[in-house]
């Protein structure tokens, strides 16, 4: 793995990079402003300090000096809707900036991805071959594609962050051009078992049942892979057209077969818009429909149906055609309450939220208002954004502003829920003991590795995916057209 042995690279990732399902964003100006501060506060602190800029950069003053520079550059442009809650004194007294961002509590990621680099779906015409041509910030052997193997994947989450458990998941794809099948995620998961990390590492079965024989083939995948949970892309099908769970004729049917099969946690990617599909499947219309039809399913929506292009404030189910908000709206058509048998995961959301605490506030405080505190689960789609690291130290740091808690009846994001969001909650649909996961992971081969490398840990601080519209069309043109 590439490193930044001269500190050119933020702790906490400010890009445009895109985990390839949605055209890069630009960045805010307030944020544009608050990288400036915190490279300049980076080489004036670390000079004071008489360490070298990287080895400030990798130590917790040097996350917490970031997010302080983001507070300041926020501030000044009036978005002070939600803030990082970190000391001014952090950047000088590693102490404190451990206070702030660092923590013990179990972290469940249940969005996390790589490919296999070796797969037949490399040849030429294959639009993943190019797409992963777009991920060229660090070269790891065979180009940068290599970054995205199970060996980087096992050390950006692992090793280079304070996760504790994860979930490999699946993206859309049709058979044969997948670039990690659920052999290949089986394979992965071999590969952290031998490290005792036994539990460490869960996987999805990938369905698209608007496919013939995908309904049919899933007693196979939970057979022969023991998958934990089905991810399955509404907005995907063969022609370009989607579906929604409640169709007769294929969602109804892929639930049913889901539950004859006791694997009953399904996993929905709504909102993040495929690019060149059709919108309406990537909306949450469908959700509250069948939640409300099988109590005894868990349906996790992946990104909480946020929308990078829609700007998110309070609740307002006169306007929730998309976004967070469709969600909302139909778990209350077809009245769910909170903290039912419907789960809000964060991954790619919390990644662009960070860098808009006004829209932060309102996407978290309606998820833990409308969907249940108990009921919004940690994800962070890595690895394409490179280590989760930088995603756990915001969270952990993040507050909804006093004022729109009580204008809107958010809650006050505690320790205790946190400790919820970063993996409690998850821990009822996939039905694990964290005491056991915990007193496991406390002496595997895993955590040994870890507190060796920890001593002089090496992180490259890369976020990888096409970082402007040039990549990203340049991507599309050259594998024929969208997903």
């Amino acid at each position: 793995m590439a490193i930044d042995p001269e500190g050119k690279r933020l702790p906490i990732k400010l890009d445009t990079a895109t985990n390839g399902e949605y055209l890069p964003m630009p960045l805010p100006y307030p944020v544009l402003v608050a990288k400036r501060l915190a490279h300049d506060q980076a080489s004036n602190v670390s000079r004071r300090l008489g360490m070298t800029r990287r080895a400030f950069l990798k130590s917790a003053s040097g996350a917490a000096m970031t997010l302080l520079a983001m507070n300041r550059a926020f501030a000044a442009f009036g978005k002070t809707g939600g803030r990082y809650e970190v000391p001014d004194l952090a950047a000088y007294e590693p102490e404190l900036a451990e206070a702030a961002i660092g923590g013990k509590e179990f972290i469940f990621d249940i969005q996390g991805h790589h490919v296999n680099p070796k797969r037949p779906w490399r040849r030429p015409t294959n639009r993943w071959t190019y797409s992963l041509r777009f991920f060229p910030q660090a070269d790891c052997g065979d180009g940068a594609i290599e970054c995205f193997s199970a060996e980087h994947y096992i050390r950006e989450v692992f090793l280079d962050s304070d996760t504790t458990m994860a979930v490999l998941s699946a993206v859309p794809a049709a058979p044969g051009d997948d670039p990690l099948t659920t052999e290949d995620a089986a394979t992965t998961r071999a590969m952290v078992d031998a490290l005792e990390g036994s539990h460490r590492l869960l996987i999805h079965g990938l369905v698209r049942p608007n496919l013939p024989g995908e309904i049919d083939a899933m007693s196979m995948q939970k057979e022969k892979y023991d998958v934990a949970a089905w991810k399955t892309y509404t907005q995907w099908g063969p022609s370009g057209k989607g579906y929604w769970l409640d169709d007769p004729d294929v969602g109804i049917p892929f639930i049913e077969k889901a539950r004859s099969l006791g694997v009953k946690v399904i996993c929905i990617h709504k909102g993040l818009p495929l690019f060149g599909l059709d919108y309406a499947h990537s909306t949450c219309r469908d959700i509250g429909v069948v939640a409300k039809r099988f109590p005894d399913v868990a349906f996790i929506v992946y990104h909480s149906g946020y929308e990078p292009k829609r700007k998110e404030g309070p609740y307002d189910p006169k306007n929730a055609s998309g976004g967070v908000d469709s969600l909302i709206k139909s778990l209350q058509d077809n009245e769910i309450p909170p903290n039912a048998n419907v789960y809000a995961e964060l991954g790619s959301t919390w990644k662009l939220l960070m860098r808009d605490p006004d829209q932060a506030a309102h996407v978290l405080g309606k998820l833990f208002k409308y969907v249940g505190e108990n009921n919004v689960l940690w994800g962070t789609d890595s690895i394409w954004y490179g280590s989760p690291q930088d995603q756990i130290q915001a969270f952990r740091a993040f507050q909804i502003a006093e004022s729109l808690r009580e204008r809107y009846g958010y809650p006050e994001i505690t320790a205790e829920l946190r400790a919820k969001v970063f993996g409690l909650n998850a821990a009822k649909p996939y039905r694990i003991s964290t005491d056991e996961i915990k007193s496991r992971t406390a002496s595997d081969r895993v955590a040994n590795i870890k507190r060796v490398y920890s001593e002089d840990p090496d992180p490259s601080f890369a976020s990888y995916g096409p970082k402007t519209r040039r990549e990203f069309f340049d991507l599309l043109r050259y594998r024929g057209g969208p997903v």
